[in-house]
């Protein structure tokens, strides 16, 4: 089992002279959870190398077993630091990709051709994927087969409006997660705020928050299993 998991290049949040980047969580919980099923991870960025790690995602309050974990886990820190380039990477060669989330995303991932181009190719491969907090948000500029919006008429979540008022950057993101989603005729299904929520529809795997990211990859892992024994 290979899993590709992408993550952002991007360290700037808007014009407010702070750092962003990826949430370390949202990339260590399903980490560990798809490493300790023995899958093969490959890490991919925009620019390759190492990412931004969104600095508020390792404060203590938002530390986490499998964060503490990841910290202390020289091979997975080495393979983070060298990620390969997105535009390197086939969808041949995987069963899966999983998009941590982080605001970073909003800004490179959403806009990336590579990416879209791998989401939609994913799809046509029927291939599961899953996407985590910010994440869905590059779902944004993805099409069907036929060129309509890919979560059109799909039930979707992803870091809700309320939560990003929660965390006063509403006016400093691009956009809002939830109401592009809704914009592009997705069908947006929610939690309460910062509780772990999945929903699956079809072959698309969303989490609302960090809190949604190990329920997320777990909940692809059966899929992938399910799919292997079918």
């Amino acid at each position: 089992m290979k899993i590709l998991m992408i993550l952002t290049s991007h360290d700037q949040l808007g014009d407010t002279g702070r750092k962003t980047g990826f949430w370390l969580e949202e990339l260590a919980a399903p980490y560990y959870i798809f490493k300790d099923a023995g899958a093969d991870i490959v890490l991919a960025s925009p620019k390759g190398g190492q990412p931004p790690l969104d600095p508020k995602s390792n404060e203590p309050d938002f530390q986490t077993a499998a964060t503490h974990r990841f910290e202390a886990d020289n091979e997975a820190r080495a393979q983070l630091a060298a990620t390969v380039r997105l535009d390197s990477v086939d969808q041949a060669d995987f069963d899966t990709v999983f998009y941590p989330g982080g605001h970073g995303p909003l800004w490179d991932l959403a806009e990336d051709r590579n990416s879209i181009a791998l989401i939609e190719s994913f799809l046509a491969a029927d291939k599961p994927i899953a996407l985590v907090c910010h994440a869905p948000g590059v779902l944004r500029h993805a099409r069907k087969a036929d060129g309509r919006p890919l979560v059109e008429g799909m039930t979707v979540t992803g870091f809700t409006n309320t939560e990003e008022d929660g965390v006063q950057l509403t006016d400093v993101v691009p956009f809002l997660v939830e109401d592009e989603l809704k914009a592009k005729g997705g069908k947006f299904s929610r939690g309460d705020d910062w509780a772990s929520y999945v929903v699956s529809d079809g072959l698309l795997i969303t989490g609302q928050n960090p809190a949604s990211s190990a329920a997320a990859a777990t909940l692809l892992l059966k899929q992938l299993v399910a799919r292997k024994h079918a």
